[in-house]
């Protein structure tokens, strides 16, 4: 199947998914270096550097969902996992909550996929230009800034 097709069903299916919940959980998570830098991905469906993560399955604890999601999407193995705060937004009838984890240590072994094309790691004092929203909001924190309630 084409890259293009691929993305299309990816974007699609995620979607659906969403429009037919009310309430979406996802999880997002800082992933820090022994120097403090934040891993930072580029999706093939979104644009913009945004947090590694991805949404709680039925059944699935937010941190069982953001150890799996780091390995399926970065090859993340091992490290400390410690909840960080919660987020929240909504986007026409859905409330999508967000929790944010913050992630040390382990080992990246990361291999361009269907859904993550690149990896990057950013000082949150000097981020990348083409940050999303969120992720922006999330590395002013990291760097000191007041926290945002909002994603």
């Amino acid at each position: 199947m084409p890259i293009f097709a691929d993305r299309l069903v990816t974007a699609f299916f995620l979607t659906a998914k969403a429009l037919l919940a009310r309430l979406v959980l996802g999880v997002n998570a800082l992933v820090l270096d022994e120097t403090g830098r934040v891993l930072l991905v580029r999706h093939s469906y979104q644009r913009g550097w945004r947090l590694p993560g991805g949404g709680v399955d039925p059944g699935e604890t937010p941190e069982a969902a953001i150890v799996r999601e780091l390995a399926e999407e970065v090859g993340l193995g091992g490290g400390t996992v410690r909840f960080a705060a919660h987020y929240a937004r909504r986007v026409l009838w859905i409330s999508h909550v967000v929790a944010l984890y913050r992630v040390e240590g382990g080992v990246i072994a990361f291999r361009p996929g269907l859904e993550i094309r690149e990896i990057l790691w950013a000082d949150p004092a000097a981020p990348p230009p083409g940050l999303s929203p969120a992720t922006a909001r999330r590395l002013a924190e990291l760097a000191g800034a007041a926290v945002i309630a909002a994603w």
